[in-house]
């Protein structure tokens, strides 16, 4: 008996006749004629009966289907959930403390790592720590180098805050400019910075903001109204916008150099990531399996909203 057999079986009890589930099964009549005639000799019971040309199923036959049709759904959960492990085995869980390095780490591995999953969450420096030591990260981006025995750490980018002033603000002329300087004004905030939210409230206590969680929205209103915002040299965040002036920030809690952390004895896949690209900094890339699931194929690496 094969599970081919039992869509076979599912499907003539559906489309009553043998002529019509050939064709919903892409058939031929006299294949599926056989197929059924050793079922039933298999179960030893016929199945239908065949008043004229439908056929209708009789005690036998009901039970059957009915067993059948549970089997075909275990077969489907059994797919689904190994596809689910699948997908689980080349997913990578990445902290990170702000967004662009994230980008950054992405874009490393978009030709060595085809098809890998990388789910992110945005956390604080210490959660980062603790979620690799713990094992509960596979890979973490943070403003430090490892601090803790059993974890290694490699410089992955830099990133600088700059402001962007509407052209004609007092300070939109100047080649640089300071936290106490811009202290006190309105600012549009994207709230998705990372730590940079943090460092903003901290360096700016005397400012307000006006603060949107949906990019859209924010880049609409940058486009659109007269506040200063913060940009930085990350490309994803540097796109120039008409009628401003980006202006750099030149005190110290405006540059930030991120690390890539993993943990010793974690996963294979986490080890090859980090290889691979301390390996891409020094200018001698580390070998590395083409892929998690080891095929060399097409593909792009995915990163997807974590927990």
């Amino acid at each position: 008996m094969e599970l081919e057999q039992l869509r076979q079986l599912d499907a003539i009890a559906r489309e009553g006749t043998m002529s019509a589930a050939a064709r919903a099964l892409h058939l031929s009549q006299p294949a599926l004629s056989r197929s059924l005639a050793r079922l039933e000799a298999e179960l030893d019971q016929p199945l239908f009966d065949r008043p004229g040309r439908r056929l209708v199923l009789n005690d036998a036959g009901r039970v059957a289907l009915e067993h059948a049709r549970q089997i075909l759904r275990d077969e489907r959960a059994m797919r689904a959930a190994v596809d689910d492990v699948a997908r689980r085995t080349r997913a990578l869980g990445v902290g990170t403390v702000a967004p662009a390095p994230l980008w950054r780490l992405t874009a490393l591995m978009i030709e060595r790592f085809p098809g890998l999953v990388l789910t992110s969450q945005t956390l604080a420096e210490a959660q980062v720590e603790s979620g690799i030591h713990d094992g509960e990260l596979d890979l973490g981006i943070t403003l430090r180098p490892a601090a803790s025995s059993g974890v290694r750490s490699s410089r992955l980018m830099a990133e600088n805050l700059s402001v962007a002033l509407p052209v004609g603000h007092a300070l939109a002329d100047r080649s640089s400019v300071s936290a106490a300087e811009l202290d006190g004004e309105t600012f549009l905030l994207f709230e998705g910075i990372g730590f940079w939210r943090e460092l903003c409230d901290r360096h700016f206590p005397h400012s307000q903001f006006v603060v949107q969680e949906d990019r859209a929205v924010f880049e609409q209103l940058a486009r659109s109204s007269s506040l200063p915002h913060f940009v930085t040299d990350a490309p994803s965040l540097s796109a120039p916008m008409p009628g401003r002036t980006v202006v750099p920030i030149r005190d110290a809690m405006a540059h930030a150099t991120f690390h890539l952390l993993v943990r010793d004895g974690g996963r294979r896949e986490a080890d090859e990531v980090f290889d691979w690209v301390r390996g891409r900094r020094s200018g001698r890339p580390r070998p590395a399996a083409p892929s998690v699931a080891g095929e060399e194929r097409p593909g792009r690496v995915t990163c997807a909203p974590g927990r």
